[in-house]
């Protein structure tokens, strides 16, 4: 991770949780939370819980005093390995779950799957990843970044739909996706 300043001025939270429709919610889980960028913001989103895991302790414990300093309660952060132990939340449970710039990792369609367990019927898994192109100034070797179409195909293998088969544009680095767990 490069230093928090630089890391939060590459997105546009705001922008990229309303095109994405991150709003309504109760509760959300999110893998790899960071230093608590979107953890924050869609916690002030949300009517229940936001769950936060990350493998880094030091970005825990940052996340963890983000969300102490913007006085929400409804932050349970925790260090974890969710492919290894789960999400910790009871299967079936959340509303949504975020796969923020995380699907080039080594087990993309675990990860989805484990997003997919935790869902309500009707559930969603939002995705963001670094568009592919070589102009970005962060992101994943441009080898392992993955394309739209392949985390839909990922999506597919892991029970999940692209919500009206859309693709949004995430100004200024990003694209999304909304998937969809049952019939959206």
């Amino acid at each position: 991770m490069p230093d928090e300043l630089v890391w939060e001025r590459l997105f546009d939270v705001e922008l990229i949780l309303d095109r994405l429709g991150v709003v309504g919610l109760s509760d959300v889980t999110e893998l790899g939370c960071g230093y608590g960028t979107f953890t924050v913001p869609v916690a002030r989103r949300v009517t229940g819980t936001m769950h936060g895991y990350d493998l880094d302790a030091a970005m825990v414990a940052r996340t963890r005093q983000r969300a102490a300093e913007a006085g929400l309660p409804n932050v349970v952060i925790e260090r974890r390995d969710v492919l290894a132990h789960g999400f910790g939340v009871p299967p079936g449970s959340q509303d949504g779950c975020l796969l923020f710039n995380i699907l080039h990792h080594d087990e993309p369609v675990a990860m989805l799957s484990a997003a997919a367990g935790t869902l309500r019927p009707h559930g969603r898994v939002f995705v963001i990843h670094w568009r592919h192109d070589a102009g970005t100034p962060r992101g994943p070797d441009l080898s392992i970044r993955p394309r739209p179409e392949q985390v839909v195909t990922w999506a597919g293998s892991a029970g999940l739909s692209c919500l009206h088969g859309e693709v949004h544009d995430l100004p200024p680095w990003h694209y999304g996706l909304v998937l969809t767990y049952g019939s959206g």
